[in-house]
């Protein structure tokens, strides 16, 4: 990668964003050109981390860059512009899918075993595992994060608001978490007084030790904490609300994060199956381990592994499965008409999504009858599940929140190197049997230590010193420049926010707050009083710690704006570029299911355009590229305009499209930059782009409609190639060809 200044990284990811690229990078390379600036693409998707971490098993023509490594290099680039996109944070279903596929297409990357025998099956699995969950976002993360509703943004959702169903005072939903034997209970939690490398040790009943993790480097000042889940406690937990679910007649629904918690959370994922699947497990345990059933994959795995079985056997297991149902409460559907539940695949309901959704959808998930029912929301967790419960209780007190009235809730929160939970996977051990576990420092004193027993989850988190204090200041420059409170959100009763308390009040005095209203409030009390100001029309700057950023970032933005892939997610890196990612909704799988069954794609690229253009002011300020600035600025008045219209795609086929709804922001932005005067040269140059847009119009539209309404084939799902995916996502042929002849223009020019 090369370090040009006027160069803006543009990363390929999966699925519905990375389908858009292909429609909205022509468009953006074009305007780019006279400005100087290049867009470079770089492949981060999953099946080219894939095809990365295999080289040695494919032919020269095959192999790939990786090009995720190359990017974590590049943000210690002062001069780094990164725009990442959504990307898949993989399951072991999605990775196996993925393999599948490279294998169909003639890579010979090796098969996923979980359970790995040989030393070659062992090495495969253990590049694997830097592939699976949310391997990409850590690495790229190198700050801490600022995430804002744009105020145009903000000034649609008022003037054109989405649905809020109606809250009831006798709703019978509410959150379950445990009362004890959860990380928070028995998390201890320490600041380092001197840097050391430290170990992980696993010490048996019998006094024999096995080291968990050899080498654990700790910076001066950094925060460690140490943890566990007692396996014994959550499938109690479990067993209590399933038998209160049916009690009751209230619908169980379990929300976790078990793509991004990649090792933690689908352990509790295969408790939960395990338990509400009882007398299938308790049947055909044995059978199940013998062809290779794992429940940390969801009911799917039973599904898929049985189809090894002979008929009569499957038809048995499957009868049996279906009784269950008969002595469980009704469980959350993911998909009513095609039978597939909360319990199905772990990624397929990941909690900072799905409880907003639920929340937007007056307290209701979908049941097997495909009706909305009041649920049961079973969150084994309770650091953050308590959240949850308070929005639920406002909601029931006060009713739906109104997109038109109320306020807006920014987010400035901790990220940078891996901070806190996020970045606990390589230190998270299911626990062999019962013992002790210490985290011990290089000169032999025991950090942390914990009693355990067999099946409990133990981990450890890290949070160095310098993003703290850089989180601390991001915070007070924020409150500044919109003059809004800034609360931190942090439990003086949990061990770790003990710590950041400490740091944060020490922090604060090394900036002028004058004037500022910066408070720091348990994240109970912090919920309770942003809500009562957001019901007042009135702004609050959440600061909270990296799960809660990811959290409140769905939360707000979804009762705000009807969707969190609207929010400004901008990253100021710690050497001092800049990486802005696009929304924060996922990567849309379902839109792309639409493309392949009718080509059409709703995503809606409004977190691209606004990405993009303060990118591209970034940009001009620090390279000193005026036209950089001008492209930036009127990129946001073309955005404007794009809203006030309404032309952001309908997820109706036939309709406009993403594909539509790009050509629009064309016309818009070449409009908008034939009418600035500060560049003459640009004004020219888009002025003749701008009246072939306009002349074009309606032959463009109709290119773009005419394709609707049939199947696309766009040649894979993980890895489909690039120029099928062109051929669909740029359909109109006068479009390509004005946006090539300008190209070519400006580089004669």
């Amino acid at each position: 990668m090369t370090d040009s200044k006027s160069k803006i990284i543009y990363t390929l990811t999966d699925e519905a964003p990375a389908l858009a690229t292909r429609s909205l990078l022509p468009i953006l390379e074009t305007f780019a050109a006279p400005a100087g600036i290049e867009f470079e693409t770089s492949d981060i998707s999953l099946a080219a981390r894939i095809l990365a971490a295999f080289p040695d098993r494919l032919s020269d023509d095959q192999k790939v860059p990786d090009h995720l490594a190359e990017l974590g290099e590049y943000t210690k680039n002062p001069h780094a512009n990164i725009i990442k996109l959504p990307n898949i944070s993989a399951s072991i279903p999605q990775l196996r899918a993925a393999i599948k596929e490279l294998n169909e297409q003639g890579y010979d990357v090796p098969e996923y075993k979980e359970h790995p025998e040989t030393d070659e099956e062992k090495e495969a699995q253990a590049r694997y595992a830097k592939v699976l969950g949310s391997a990409v976002n850590p690495v790229l993360r190198e700050g801490n994060s600022d995430r804002r509703a744009p105020a145009a943004v903000k000034a649609f959702a008022r003037k054109y608001p989405h649905s809020m169903g109606e809250w009831s005072p006798a709703s019978r939903t509410h959150v379950a978490h445990m009362r004890g034997g959860d990380f928070y209970s028995s998390e201890q939690s320490l600041t380092l007084d001197k840097a050391t490398t430290a170990r992980i040790v696993f010490e048996n009943t019998k006094g024999e030790q096995t080291v968990l993790k050899p080498e654990l480097p700790l910076q001066e000042g950094e925060v460690l904490d140490g943890m566990f889940m007692s396996c014994k406690a959550l499938r109690k937990f479990f067993s209590d609300a399933i038998e209160d679910c049916q009690n009751t007649g209230v619908m169980f629904s379990l929300h976790v994060k078990a793509t991004m918690m990649k090792i933690s959370h689908p352990i509790v994922f295969g408790h939960a199956v395990k338990i509400f699947y009882k007398e299938l497990f308790d049947k055909y345990g044995d059978l199940f381990d013998e062809i290779g059933v794992n429940p940390n994959n969801g009911l799917s795995s039973v599904v898929e592994k049985i189809k090894q079985l002979p008929e009569s056997k499957q038809e048995e297991i499957q009868e049996d499965l279906h009784a269950c149902y008969e002595h469980r409460p009704e469980i959350a559907m993911v998909d009513s008409v095609k039978g597939i539940t909360n319990l199905h695949v772990p990624s397929d309901v990941i909690v900072d999504a799905s409880m907003p959704a639920m929340i937007r959808n007056s307290g209701k998930m979908w049941a097997r009858d495909g009706k909305l029912k009041d649920t049961k929301a079973v969150m084994p967790e309770s650091t953050y599940a308590t959240i949850y419960q308070e929005v639920i209780n406002f909601c029931k007190t006060h009713g739906a929140f109104d997109p038109t009235k109320m306020g807006t809730v920014p987010n400035v929160g901790l990220m940078a190197q891996k901070a806190e939970e996020y970045g606990s996977h390589d230190k998270t051990f299911e626990i062999p049997e019962d013992g002790v576990v210490r985290v011990i420092d290089g000169d032999g004193k025991v950090l942390t230590e914990h009693k355990v027993e067999k099946g409990d989850i133990w981990r450890a988190c890290q949070t160095k010193d310098l993003p703290i204090r850089d989180w601390v200041k991001l915070a007070v420059n924020r409150a500044r420049a919109t003059g809004m409170p800034a609360v931190f959100w942090l439990d003086d009763e949990r061990a770790h926010d003990a710590q950041l308390i400490k740091k944060v009040e020490k922090y604060l005095q090394e900036h002028d707050t004058d004037g500022l209203d910066i408070r720091i409030m348990s994240p109970v009390r912090a919920i309770r009083w942003t809500m009562e100001r957001l019901l007042r029309g009135l702004d609050t700057i959440s600061v909270t710690g990296n799960v809660l950023r990811d959290y409140l970032t769905d939360l707000f933005p979804i009762l705000e704006l009807g969707t969190s892939a609207k929010m400004l997610s901008i990253v100021p890196l710690l050497n001092g570029g800049g990486l802005y990612e696009t929304g924060a909704g996922g990567s849309a799988p379902k839109h792309v299911q639409q493309l392949l069954e009718e080509n059409h794609l709703r995503w809606d690229s409004l977190g691209e355009f606004l990405a993009i253009a303060v990118s591209l002011e970034e940009l001009g300020d620090k390279e000193h590229n005026e036209r950089a600035r001008i492209l930036g600025l009127s990129l946001d008045k073309a955005t404007e305009r794009l809203l006030e219209n309404n032309q952001s795609p309908s997820r109706v086929t036939g309709e406009l499209d993403n594909r539509g709804s790009h050509f629009h922001l064309a016309r818009y932005w070449a409009e908008e930059l034939a009418n600035q005067d500060d560049d003459p040269k640009l004004k020219e140059f888009f002025a003749k782009l701008s009246k072939q847009l306009e002349d074009n119009k309606d032959t463009i539209l109709e290119e773009m409609s005419v394709i609707q309404g049939h199947p696309a084939d766009i040649g894979g799902y993980y890895h489909p190639p690039a120029d099928k995916v062109c051929k669909i996502m740029q359909p109109s042929e006068t479009l390509n060809s004005i946006l090539a002849k300008a190209r070519e223009d400006a580089q004669s020019a």
